[in-house]
């Protein structure tokens, strides 16, 4: 049933001047009793009418009209950790925004550089946040906090919100980040101690399980878009051109498929969720071969975590995050491509402006999003609620325990209609192997 977790009884009634009555046009508070059912297919439907039993639901988002904390007496933090993402400062600017304006929070502090904030020995000095030094911050991309990867130790972080005498943190960030989250919840439900911790999906990857989409992810493909167009104009430029973009995706291949459909001018899209093989009949190389007898031109999108089986050695080394330092995907098959076609006239390019993609500002539809999610995060923490996740889910938005969505990340469904509108706007085969 996907039940949060809660602090304690509600004994406080919230400042929002908000209705129980429907029709007097005045948006309704939320009561936990609310709540929407996760799969929407008829045939679970029909499942759930012949076996009786109450079909998995989750908690809508929203604020209620009794809260756990007095506003006036809370502290909040936030902090932000993981690698760049557009759309973090929107977060941090909503998240202080919500809680001094409607809820009337007069103690707001900023954890500088992630986790390492929370951590004494590192010496990073804790910032008070307020409307006037985070109004303009949405303009920008990167973080007003700073970031970093990696974990603290939980007792000593958990040690730094007590000490500060912190009643909520809102975490923004992927998976590790959230695991984190859980962590620091952990440790807190030993001491008895009643802070709510909440945590914010945030990965322009998009591998976050059962949501929607993570914040930054619209962003991420739409700033790719112009510079595949740009890609396609350098390989149609030149006879027999290539071009080779590679974009981030560690384990999942959302941003190049997205990117793909946004800038239907690619020709091959390579993931990590898919096999494919450079040689043989079936190759890839093959199919680039008869591309460019056809077309004399290719564009190729790639996603950073594809062809790792490719590689004669494996990748053992690991980022502070714990993730496998993925050997360049990029690099690797524009020699190969090159050594394939050494006896033919081609002309190679190759880009990865990853690290623009990722420091980019917001686009409109995730400033939306990620308002709208630093709102509905505020609004469950004030009601006592923690270890959640404040999130879209077919296209409503709710709270999910932390717990349920770092069970295993989100991967492209290569038998879905998604991938299947991929292969049908780039013309490559459905194997290549």
């Amino acid at each position: 049933m996907f039940r949060i977790e809660q602090l304690g009884e509600p004994k406080f009634k919230s400042p929002l001047q908000l209705s129980t009555v429907r029709g007097d046009k005045i948006f309704n508070f939320i009561k936990d009793s609310d709540r929407l059912v996760l799969d929407l297919s008829l045939e679970h439907y029909n499942q759930i009418l012949h076996t009786g039993e109450e079909p998995p639901s989750l908690e809508k988002a929203g604020p209620r009209q009794d809260i756990f904390y007095d506003p006036k007496k809370v502290t909040a933090a936030i902090v932000t950790c993981g690698g760049l993402c557009p759309g973090i400062n929107n977060v941090i600017r909503g998240v202080v925004m919500a809680l001094h304006y409607f809820y009337g929070v007069k103690r707001i502090i900023g954890v500088p550089y992630g986790y390492e904030g929370l951590n004494p020995e590192k010496g990073h000095k804790l910032v008070e946040l307020s409307p006037d030094n985070v109004k303009e911050i949405h303009q920008f991309g990167g973080t007003f906090l700073g970031s970093s990867r990696g974990g603290q130790d939980v007792s000593i972080m958990v040690d730094t919100l007590e000490a500060n005498n912190v009643d909520m943190l809102f975490a923004i960030g992927g998976d590790g980040t959230l695991k984190g989250v859980n962590a620091i919840g952990e440790e807190i439900k030993k001491r008895n101690a009643q802070i709510s911790v909440v945590g914010i999906p945030k990965t322009i990857d998009n591998d976050i399980d059962l949501i929607d989409e993570s914040f930054g992810f619209e962003t991420a493909f739409d700033v790719a878009s112009p510079i595949i167009r740009d890609a396609h104009n350098e390989a149609t430029g030149a006879y027999n051109g290539i071009a080779i973009v590679k974009l981030m995706g560690r384990d999942s291949g959302f941003i190049a498929a997205s990117a793909a459909l946004a800038m239907p001018v690619v020709n091959f899209v390579l993931i990590p969720e898919m096999d494919f093989s450079l040689e043989g009949e079936n190759g890839f190389l093959k199919a680039l071969e008869a591309r460019l007898v056809r077309k004399k031109h290719a564009l190729i999108v790639v996603a950073e975590g594809a062809g790792q089986h490719l590689f004669e050695e494996k990748s053992t080394v690991k980022d502070a995050s714990g993730n496998i330092k993925h050997s360049d995907i990029g690099l690797f098959l524009k020699a190969k491509i090159e050594e394939h076609f050494a006896d033919k006239d081609i002309t190679i390019k190759y880009i990865d402006p990853s690290y623009i993609v990722r420091s980019a500002p917001a686009n409109s539809g995730d400033s939306v999003y990620t308002n709208r999610l630093a709102y509905h995060a505020v609004h469950g923490a004030m009601a006592g609620k923690t270890k959640f996740m404040a999130c879209k889910v077919n296209n409503q938005y709710v709270y999910i325990p932390i717990s349920e969505v770092t069970k295993k990340r989100k991967k492209i469904d290569l038998e879905g209609e998604f991938w299947f509108s991929v292969l049908q706007s780039t013309g490559q085969p459905f194997f290549m192997g």
